[in-house]
């Protein structure tokens, strides 16, 4: 699709879309680019530096587009959608409309839940990981403990959606004493 009434079946409609893309590498891109079964190096677009520098870029082009993380895509103090961008969402099922189970995009918390629970699909969510190259021990364990554990609170501002408990205490087990 290269232009906007394409999207919407209108052909009347020829307004290109203006499609941006993060200029370096970074982890929401090439998880992006998994959706689509490609490489951060095959998305195609307007190269921009930085989530804070696409979220303006698509804000400033009113036929543009892109991708952002959603603690960028969010006010934080409202936790609906930044002022001037349309946060875009994903036909799921693939049935040509947005249904009900996938309606969650209005705020932050409903889209957090959404991927808590599956509902918004993996990739474009994806799983962070703290690893090391031996077992975790001393300060880093403490470390991964406090993130399993204290730091969940955090979690939310930073724009990353809380683990689920299950997986805490499971995480916690496998970290021992």
């Amino acid at each position: 699709m290269t232009t906007w009434g394409q999207t919407v079946d209108r052909p009347n409609v020829t307004d290109e879309i203006n499609v941006y893309i993060r200029s370096d590498s970074c982890g929401a891109a090439e998880t992006w680019a998994n959706y689509f079964g490609k490489k951060q190096e095959d998305l195609r677009g307007v190269g921009v530096y930085g989530d804070p520098g696409l979220l303006e870029a698509v804000r400033n082009d009113r036929l543009g587009i892109g991708f952002n993380n959603i603690g960028y895509a969010y006010d934080t103090e409202t936790m609906e959608q930044v002022k001037g961008v349309k946060v875009v969402p994903i036909d799921t099922n693939s049935n040509g409309k947005i249904d009900s189970a996938e309606s969650f995009y209005d705020t932050k918390h409903e889209i957090v839940d959404a991927i808590g629970r599956g509902a918004y699909p993996s990739p474009p969510a994806r799983n962070l990981h703290l690893v090391t190259k031996e077992k975790f021990a001393g300060l880093t364990k403490e470390f991964v403990r406090w993130v399993l554990t204290e730091g969940q609170k955090y979690v939310d501002e930073a724009g990353y959606v809380r683990l689920p408990e299950d997986m805490i205490g499971e995480q916690l087990q496998r970290l021992g004493g």
